[in-house]
């Protein structure tokens, strides 16, 4: 029956990593939820430790390493395994960062991941590509770490995501090196220098997604972020009730419609959730701007801020209010006290004698 079964992974070594991936990716959509939890956490560690090892035993099997050993028999097992676990880290990271209702702000990570599930299929060696092995093993070694030090310590700012990125850089570039100084098949497949500029590469490259806030601060997440013509908490059930205009729909990416039906003088409130690991606290603006018809740029009329506190499953709620709103296009701002943003929340007002508001609907966070 073994036989049998390492028979059938030879024969179909071009189509099983690609299943492996997506089999690591679905196992994890299925199983994960929170980034805080226990388990969640147990079984991030257990996979980057995991795909560690397996990038170690995989990459000294050329040279006849473990012949006469207990991996012998499986080493036509290991590239599966690397696709699995890169698969497995991969979509839960995709679950945390798909939280955020400001794609725009995520697509970068996503194109990311998309490069990462077929790269394997576009390169000719496919997985036993090591340039592509350390590159993939790099990118999901520093997003663990993006997650995991704010965590531990309960804070998050610029110089721990600084300190994330150092510390997966450290450790990726400590296994190349341990790799290739003892595989000589290693050595001759690849060339240090250009390895190490790939991952120094691949390190910039996050910090300029991070800085020109193209990937969301992790861990924080904003849930929902709605425009309201009325908020209102109920204190003994710890309920907010958001009134605002829906959206038809056949338009399912946005909650509420674009267009803001405007009584002058009335209020217009800007709700939103955002997702924070338990323990930890943190302080959010609301950075409210007009686009301004006479300089054609975007103007800040003002910025509200407050605290949000980590560990509730439906994200901390908090809203801010304005008055007084000049007709035209709007945009709030939902960004940490670094100034890094969680999501944009963009509308309209429509102020003429005949706007009234449309499909009124209340939901309840």
């Amino acid at each position: 029956m073994v036989k049998r079964y390492q028979a059938f992974v030879r024969a179909n070594q071009r189509y099983l990593p690609v299943i492996f991936f997506m089999m690591g990716f679905l196992w994890d959509s299925l199983t994960l939820g929170r980034i805080d939890r226990l388990y969640d956490q147990v079984i991030l560690c257990t996979y980057l430790t995991s795909l560690t090892l397996c990038l170690y035993l995989f990459n000294l099997s050329g040279d006849d390493k473990w012949k006469g050993t207990f991996f012998e028999k499986y080493e036509d097992y290991l590239p599966l395994a690397i696709q699995f676990f890169l698969g497995g880290l991969c979509s839960a990271y995709v679950i945390y960062y798909s939280r955020s209702v400001s794609f725009s702000k995520t697509i970068s990570f996503f194109i990311i991941l998309l490069v990462l599930l077929f790269a394997n299929e576009l390169l000719k060696k496919r997985i036993s590509n090591k340039y592509l092995q350390f590159s993939a093993y790099f990118f999901v070694n520093f997003t663990f770490f993006t997650f995991f030090i704010p965590m531990i310590v309960n804070s998050m700012n610029t110089f721990l995501f600084m300190l994330s990125g150092t510390i997966s850089l450290g450790i990726t570039l400590a296994l190349i090196i341990f790799i290739y100084n003892t595989s000589p098949s290693t050595q001759k497949e690849i060339s240090m220098g250009k390895m190490s500029g790939l991952i120094l590469g691949i390190y910039l490259l996050i910090n300029v997604f991070y800085f020109f806030n193209l990937i969301p601060p992790v861990p924080l997440a904003m849930e929902s972020g709605l425009v309201a013509h009325n908020v209102e908490r109920n204190i003994e059930t710890d309920e907010y009730f958001v009134t605002y205009e829906q959206n038809p729909w056949y338009k399912m990416w946005r909650d509420n419609r674009h267009e803001f039906s405007y009584e002058t003088g009335s209020d217009v409130y800007v709700f939103t959730s955002i997702f924070a690991p338990s323990k930890l606290s943190e302080s959010v603006l609301h950075r409210w701007k007009w686009f301004s018809p006479h300089t054609n740029q975007w103007e800040v009329i003002d910025e509200i801020g407050f605290e949000i506190t980590g560990g509730r499953e439906g994200g901390f709620r908090g809203y801010t209010v304005k008055n007084k709103m000049m007709e035209g296009e709007w945009k709030v701002d939902v960004i940490t006290n670094d100034g890094l943003v969680l999501g944009i929340i963009n509308f309209e007002i429509d102020s003429t004698s005949t706007a009234e508001p449309k499909r009124l609907g209340t939901r309840v966070f």
